[in-house]
């Protein structure tokens, strides 16, 4: 910790007049965690030593005699990772921190945000490039109410929103007023049709708030489907300002006595929510994707492109990493399953953004989904990307036709793993190069494994209720 920035954040809490201190940090499925002192106990000392806490109780973490797990401050460079909490009631100041090993006096290896760190640093070390941008489009619903529930002699779920069409046939005291999209009808209409236009506007000013760069907010193709558009940024940052941007859509969503969800495929028939995560690769100013190839890409880009292909499979156990993913992922639906690559088409797993200027040119990969780890999402992209530059994957011709349609053509082609037991089976035969310099350990792996499996194993082993329909009285 530099001493400088320390110094600075006790400043500004003075500035400010905090009452709390919210330290947070994230575990392996992504989840935000936080404990919270008075600001009167936030000192030099305890910003210095740390704070202690029971790793044993987060998921896939400590083994119980070895619980003892450290979080150290990331105040950032000029206090960026420091923001003030927009829905306290009183003036609390969030701190986003790294976890570590107090025996060792290291990083974490289970940390997201470390393995984000040390993904940075192999690629600096590769000599490959400096920078790695990410430029998420992570898609969410907003629903009025949603209730579900699992047990022994049980299983359901019933979601509402006023946007579903059904609404249009159901009497409402208020009466009617049967302006809502129809299936697929979502996709930027104005009010009335868009009824959660301000809503959203709520959510991109308070992300401002929290020093997010927002670029653009609309309805999308789904009823109740929504996007918030933030601007690109190393992969630290911006994995780092998902973690708000999923804070800020949840809680604004609540204030409104509304539900928020990140749930790839939440309704049955209508789009699912993708996580399209534009990238690039940077030395200094120079933008290592432009070149003379197809639609302005340099031979690093398509090797990069080759590499996401290459382990799209094992990739997806961080892209797509529930078992919903793949309610999303069905071949013969829009949505990216199948391992190719093209300019402006939306039916590749990867496509080439057009764009004004040598500086636009990166690759858009469309399968991740929201309910990503951003902090492990990006790091494996980028894993991937590298190990196809180390090796010169070349990810062979653009596929230019509409695969959707293009059916026979489509079959030839490889394509996504088709169920989050599938990308896990990948994941055990292909990890060497998420291993390559330590940025991802075995032990990571096998624990977020263990984790994903145990969801693989929930649904395989209870009843649904489209089993009841389909065998019921066979």
């Amino acid at each position: 910790m530099v001493a400088n920035s320390l110094k600075a954040f006790l400043s500004y809490l003075k500035e400010t007049e905090a009452q709390f201190v919210d330290f947070r940090f994230t575990d392996l499925k992504g989840t935000w965690h936080h404990i919270t002192f008075p600001v009167l106990a936030v000192d030099e000392n305890l910003l210095k030593e740390g704070i202690y806490f029971d790793g044993s109780s987060i998921l896939g973490w400590c083994p119980i005699n070895h619980s003892d797990t450290l979080l150290i401050p990331d105040f950032g460079e000029d206090l960026k990772n420091v923001v003030v909490d927009p829905f306290s009631s009183m003036t609390t100041i969030i701190v986003t921190c790294d976890v570590y090993d107090p025996i060792t006096n290291q990083p974490y290896s289970k940390d997201p945000r470390a393995v984000g760190k040390r993904a940075e640093a192999y690629l600096d070390k590769t000599g490959f490039a400096d920078k790695a941008f990410f430029g998420p489009e992570a898609e969410f619903f907003i629903f009025d109410a949603v209730r579900f529930g699992t047990g022994g002699h049980e299983s359901f779920y019933e979601i509402s929103s006023d946007e579903f069409s059904s609404s249009n046939s159901k009497p409402l005291n208020e009466g009617n007023h049967g302006y809502r999209p129809q299936k697929k009808g979502g996709y930027f209409p104005v009010a009335p049709l868009d009824s959660l236009q301000e809503i959203r506007a709520e959510m991109l000013n308070t992300m401002v708030q929290m020093g997010v760069e927002v670029e653009k907010h609309h309805h999308e193709v789904a009823a109740a489907q929504h996007e918030i558009g933030i601007r690109f940024n190393t992969l630290i940052k911006c994995a780092d300002t998902m973690q708000i941007y999923k804070y800020v859509v949840r809680n604004v969503a609540h204030s409104y006595g509304k539900t928020a969800t990140f749930m790839p495929k939440p309704i049955y028939g209508d789009n699912g929510s993708g996580m399209h995560v534009h990238q690039s690769l940077w030395q200094g100013n120079n933008p290592l994707f432009a070149g003379e190839g197809y639609a302005g890409l340099s031979d690093t880009a398509l090797y990069y492109i080759g590499g996401i292909l290459k382990h799209a499979k094992s990739l997806n156990a961080f892209t797509n990493p529930t078992t919903n993913s793949y309610k999303r992922l069905v071949p013969g639906f829009e949505a990216p399953v199948i391992c190719a690559y093209s300019s402006q088409n939306r039916s590749a797993a990867c496509r080439i953004p057009l764009g004004s200027s040598v500086k636009s040119r990166r690759v858009e990969v469309r399968f991740p989904d929201p309910t990503a780890n951003s902090y492990l999402a990006f790091s494996a992209m980028l894993m991937a990307g590298l190990d196809g530059i180390r090796n010169k994957i070349h990810p062979g011709d653009a596929k230019v036709q509409d695969l959707f349609e293009e059916k026979e053509t489509a079959k030839k082609l490889p394509t996504v793993s088709g169920s989050l037991r599938e990308s896990l089976l990948a994941l055990e035969k292909d990890q060497d190069y998420l291993l390559e310099d330590g940025v991802f350990t075995k032990d990571l792996i096998q624990s977020y494994s263990a984790l994903k499996w145990d969801e693989v194993y929930a649904l395989e082993h209870h009843p649904h209720p489209i089993e009841f329909s389909n065998s019921y009285n066979f």
